[in-house]
């Protein structure tokens, strides 16, 4: 099949219509089709057309100072030979479901295309995922790697449930202790049944910096030094001075407490909580607290989605907003 390249796009006369309606190719415009450079490479690849002035090697070549046609085209490629028909956009790859094309069926899958060497901005992440949602469709990271291997994520906002709390916890005070603070609080207590603090003997326990701005601010905890009443500024102040991302951690800690779930240090895993829900003995999710406009390196989630996935958990990124706490989730998946 006899093809044009118009420096953009390649164009089929009227017999491209067949690529379209047997295999969802391209899209139509009047009696012609126009092929995405991806389509384009995929079926010159095949011998399904033929591009005039062009052989394989010479049209590759017109894309090699833009790496992300020929990164996509890789996830293009997959996914067609996986059973899928494929259409570019929105966002990179439309993909319908098995047995279905373009035109005569309903598309499952919006699919980004990164290296792993991009930066995945949360903010912009989110606002995709929230559009695929809204279409309901899944949402999809197709990551390339140096090798020109694949992985697919599955990303998905992660509305946590409230898990009814039926813990009281009676006002208690308490002094600092070096970053920690000291209570008096016998065995038993509330406040182990609800999982805060550790026992430093049978008579205290001690809370951590998240756990006293926590219990300061619903008004539980009540700090004394120098023989006055400790503010809630003095205790943000001084967990601040030896960690610099307690702000985004205390408001994702919070919203988890708030919740019913119980957010304990992830430090053995690399982030910041590992997270109970209803009593369960193991944590069932990793999470990461991320500041306002913040990002991070494709590589760096891959590595925290594998170790979450080897000890049974879900990995999520909680990023903090001024309107409030939005989870998501990353899951390697397999098409």
């Amino acid at each position: 099949m006899k093809a044009v390249f118009d420096g953009a796009s390649v164009r089929c006369g009227r017999d491209g219509q067949a690529l379209y309606d047997q295999g969802g190719f391209g899209r139509r415009e009047g009696e012609s089709l126009r092929l995405a450079p991806q389509e384009a490479i995929y079926l010159l690849q095949r011998g399904k057309i033929e591009i005039e002035g062009f052989d394989l090697d010479r049209f590759l070549a017109v894309f090699a100072e833009q790496p992300d046609v020929v990164r996509s085209f890789l996830v293009y490629r997959d996914i067609r030979e996986r059973g899928y028909a494929v259409q570019t956009g929105p966002h990179d790859f439309r993909v319908f479901k098995r047995g279905q094309r373009p035109g005569t069926g309903e598309s499952l899958y919006l699919v980004r295309v990164l290296s792993e060497r991009d930066p995945i901005r949360f903010s912009e992440l989110m606002e995709e995922v929230t559009t695929a949602h809204n279409m309901r469709k899944l949402y999809l990271l197709a990551v390339v790697d140096d090798e020109d291997e694949l992985t697919y994520y599955e990303i998905k906002i992660q509305n946590l449930p409230a898990i009814p709390a039926a813990v009281q916890f009676p006002p208690i005070g308490g002094v600092f202790a070096g970053r920690s603070v000291m209570a008096k609080i016998p065995p038993g207590s509330p406040f182990e049944q609800a999982w805060f603090g550790s026992r430093l003997d049978e008579a205290r326990l001690l809370f951590s910096p998240l756990e006293t701005f926590y219990l300061a601010g619903i008004d539980v905890l009540s700090i004394t030094a120098d023989e006055k009443k400790v503010s809630a500024e003095e205790i943000f102040s001084r967990a601040v001075e030896s960690d610099s991302e307690f702000l985004h951690k205390s408001k994702v800690y919070a919203d988890l407490r708030g919740r019913g779930y119980i957010p304990k240090t992830g430090y053995k895993f690399g982030h910041h909580f590992r997270v109970y829900s209803g009593g369960k003995a193991h944590s069932e999710m990793l999470v990461h607290a991320m500041e306002t406009g913040a990002g991070m390196p494709m590589s760096t989630i891959s590595r925290s989605v594998r170790l979450a996935h080897s000890v049974k958990k879900k990995m999520l990124f909680a990023c903090v907003y001024t309107t409030g706490i939005q989870y998501i989730e990353f899951a390697r998946i397999k098409l």
